[in-house]
């Protein structure tokens, strides 16, 4: 049965115990738990650190499994999602050796997912940055074979301000690249963090890869997005895409959420979906923020069955 969840990213001023409670309050089954190293955020919904994996010792596991137990939810999956591909030598080593740090924390917790993006270098075509996708990623996933944990990918093309134009952060972005990528690594501990938002502004139909891909999910993210079709024609498709399109809580956007769960159930997935709060109408306060995940909970309730039903 596929079970609700919500991504810490957006209460990034609550500590772990105050987030738990006022996801299990809302009514969520579980939590994507931010991973990122302790320190100032470079981007927006970035530098969220519920779980310092860096000091995840049994003391403080034990700690984090007795609080989700005392609520009855779970961890959906531990986040982290920098670029392992930069072009700064020292950034991507960081970034890939924290990626390891986050799937031994997932290990150790017992949750078996850990949730990243692949990178990039978004000055180079694709074909430079595969050599580089095949240089660094079968030992990240050999080693997340050897934890027991399953790797999922975002599909986030990280492609929204000037100095990520124009190819993006990150290089797993649409169904032709998905199959190279399984077919180059075709590991079962390597997977998607399927979010439909992304296909969306890119005019693609978020619904029909599911039917494809859905054995592949790992992890869901549930975002939706609204495209200004007017403002479209006004920039084109080369534009910086928050030119045209801003991210929305589920029900307010153009995803079609109905045929997105009826994919995902037909497809056999029935892991988290996890609401993931960028919307900005809804970022003034941390009490719009609260009842912004309140608000997505009880719309996507209804595609849905509750824990109890």
């Amino acid at each position: 049965m596929i079970q609700l969840g919500l991504v810490s990213a957006i209460l990034p001023d609550l500590t772990l115990e105050q987030v738990v409670i006022e996801a299990s309050r809302a009514g969520y089954e579980c939590l994507e738990l931010m991973c990122w190293p302790v320190g100032k955020a470079e981007r927006r919904y970035a530098g969220v650190t519920h779980v310092d994996v860096n000091n995840l010792d049994d003391g403080e596991v034990a700690r984090i499994q007795d609080l989700f137990a005392a609520h009855k939810m779970k961890i959906s999956g531990l986040g982290y999602y920098p670029n392992a591909l930069s072009p700064d030598a020292a950034e991507a080593e960081m970034a890939q050796a924290h990626i390891r740090r986050v799937i031994a924390g997932a290990a150790k917790l017992g949750t078996g997912v850990a949730n990243t993006f692949i990178g990039r270098d978004w000055t180079k075509n694709l074909e430079t940055n595969w050599d580089r996708f095949v240089t660094v990623w079968p030992d990240i996933i050999r080693f997340a074979e050897d934890q027991g944990v399953k790797v999922g990918i975002e599909n986030c093309p990280m492609l929204f301000s000037s100095d990520e134009w124009p190819g993006g952060k990150n290089l797993a972005i649409n169904p032709v690249i998905w199959r190279r990528m399984f077919e180059e690594i075709p590991s079962p501990n390597f997977g998607l963090n399927y979010d439909p938002s992304h296909l969306l502004w890119m005019q693609m139909d978020p619904v029909r890869v599911i039917k494809e891909f859905a054995s592949r999910f790992v992890h869901v993210h549930a975002k939706d997005a609204r495209v200004d079709r007017d403002r479209l024609n006004e920039v084109g498709i080369l534009a910086a895409p928050l030119e045209f399109h801003s991210p929305k809580l589920p029900g307010l956007g153009q995803v079609d959420w109905s045929g997105f769960f009826a994919a995902l159930t037909a497809g056999g997935y029935s892991g988290p979906v996890c609401v993931e709060v960028e919307d900005r109408a809804y970022e003034g306060s941390l009490a719009e923020r609260l009842g912004s995940i309140r608000q997505s909970y009880a719309y996507l309730r209804q595609f849905v069955a509750g824990p109890s039903a």
